[in-house]
């Protein structure tokens, strides 16, 4: 629709005239000459006629009749001319209000002695041009506005679609993912994290905010392997009660992450390929520091620790690049059985010991053997232990602290891994748990693949609990992961025979909170 533009200040002098004003000129100039001839032919008639001697009168006599007819003769004159320029009068009033100008008054087409006369068709006339001209100027830029807009949002690889209060699909232009359903109604075909959909944080949205935004990376609108499959960043943009009340913008980035998407397929069967032979490293490895560690020198034996921290590194990048695949094609199925957090630690705590020597960092693991048991999968929450500590000792300073914490909260058993290194701006944050991201400072500093975090969100939201990264840059950073604690879904894993769907179905999602990230 054509917007109007705000009149600029002028100078008088560069003001029109308004129209009302011609009506004001207009009827003095009549008044006066009215006034000025008829005061002349009533002083030429009475001459002429004193002079013919029609009358006799004395001379006061005369000019006392005289003036006595002329005002007579003005009065009817100016009553005659009123009625008589009234129609004209309307006109001006009628073309002063479609002009857009103040005026005393709207003139009523409808008035009697105008449908009779024939002036209403006159007038009725000045307000449907004015009223025609007004919707050609007005429709002419919104119907060109309106073409040039369409014509953008379809020539565009970004998809766009907008819902209504309803949660109803009312646009979307060619380039967006949206299928038909049973009843014939355009849905989104979107593949979201199970534990983070669209719908759930617009549900939330709803019920909370009045305006919220929110953006995901790398969301797939069909499964790895089918066809047409395309990859978007998605960005959400919710205003509570507006008539777009929600728009999804989708931008196509196929292009730029299928490249990786292949890598991380050829990868994962390499790595399951690998997995034999480095399993037969390690054992001879494990056999060599067992039966050589006393006949071996000093720096021997160092190396032969290095040889073991390596293998049980390479073994941890082996299964995170496994389970990253797994992940990706919701096949992150885990059997849930009592155990304790400390229990779970305890079967990688030598390892990561090693690990910390190795790299000159101090670990303290501070977990009171009398806490709740946890639902867990003991090989998957190692892993999480795993990766949480492997990227603390790379990010903390030589000599520095890596402290393993737990504590109870309701319903869940929180374990922190906290150290006093580099740490993190808050702009890293938000993607911190996206597969593949790793900062500048952290792609520059420290080796790396980029899936640990990933791998841990995935296998913690999959156990139906939520990972946290705090973090301050150059203080060091805490991330911590929830489990449930056995006793509260005790019930319903025996009911699924230790499967974890039930959580999966039931994830928390991330929440952002100041320089904090919740996944």
């Amino acid at each position: 629709m054509a917007v109007k533009q705000p009149l600029k200040n002028k100078n008088k002098t560069d003001e029109k005239p308004l129209i009302a004003e011609y009506w004001q000129n207009y009827r003095a100039r009549v008044s006066a000459m009215v006034m000025a001839t008829q005061i002349g032919i009533v002083f030429t008639t009475m001459f002429l006629l004193q002079f013919t001697a029609v009358i006799t009168l004395s001379l006061p006599m005369f000019f006392a009749v005289t003036v006595a007819i002329a005002i007579i003769q003005i009065v009817a004159t100016t009553i005659l001319v009123n009625v008589l320029v009234r129609p004209f009068h309307d006109l001006i009033q009628a073309v002063t209000l479609v002009a857009g100008q103040p005026t005393v008054a709207t003139p009523n087409p409808n008035v009697g002695s105008y449908e009779h006369d024939g002036f209403k068709d006159i007038l009725q006339t000045v307000y449907d041009l004015a009223a025609k001209n007004t919707d050609a100027v007005e429709a002419q830029p919104e119907s060109a506005t309106d073409s040039i807009v369409m014509n953008g949002i379809e020539n565009t690889s970004t998809g766009i679609i907008i819902f209504d209060k309803d949660r109803k699909v009312v646009f979307h232009n060619s380039h967006a993912p949206v299928g038909k359903n049973l009843n014939n109604e355009d849905i989104l075909q979107l593949i979201f994290p199970e534990d983070d959909t669209f719908e759930q944080w617009l549900e939330r949205s709803q019920d909370n905010k009045i305006s919220a935004e929110r953006t995901w990376m790398r969301v797939a609108n069909k499964l790895p392997g089918e066809k047409d499959r395309r990859l978007y960043d998605v960005v959400a943009s919710y205003h509570k009660d507006n008539l777009a009340e929600t728009i999804l913008t989708l931008f196509d980035r196929t292009t730029l992450y299928t490249p990786e998407e292949e890598d991380l397929d050829f990868i994962s069967f390499a790595a399951h390929e690998l997995r034999g032979p480095i399993t037969v490293i390690r054992g001879y490895l494990d056999v060599l520091d067992e039966e050589l560690s006393p006949t071996l020198e000093r720096d021997q034996a160092e190396l032969i620790q290095r040889l073991i921290v390596a293998a049980n590194r390479l073994t941890s990048y082996v299964n995170n690049i496994l389970n990253a695949s797994r992940y990706d094609r919701r096949h992150l199925k885990l059997h849930l059985s009592e155990d304790s957090v400390r229990h779970i630690y305890d079967s990688i705590a030598d390892d990561m010991q090693l690990r910390a020597s190795a790299q000159g960092r101090l670990l303290i693991a501070d977990i009171p053997d009398n806490l709740p048991t946890v639902a867990a999968d003991m090989s998957a929450v190692s892993e999480v232990f795993s990766n949480l500590i492997d990227n603390a000792i790379k990010y903390s300073n030589e000599g520095g602290l890596v402290h393993v914490t737990a504590h109870a909260i309701p319903g869940f058993i929180e374990v922190s891994v906290t150290d006093r290194g580099i740490g993190m701006p808050s702009s890293v944050l938000p993607n911190l748990f996206h597969k593949f991201y790793r900062s500048h400072r952290s792609r520059e500093t420290v080796a790396g693949t980029g899936i640990g975090l990933y791998i841990c969100k995935a296998i913690v939201n999959s156990h139906g609990g939520t990972i946290t990264a705090r973090s301050v840059e150059n203080e060091g950073s805490t991330f911590s992961f929830t489990l449930p604690i056995y006793d509260t879904v005790a019930d319903k894993l025996h009911a699924n025979k230790g499967g974890n769907q039930f959580l999966i179905e039931h994830g928390s999602g991330w929440i952002r909170n100041h320089s904090m990230y919740r996944g």
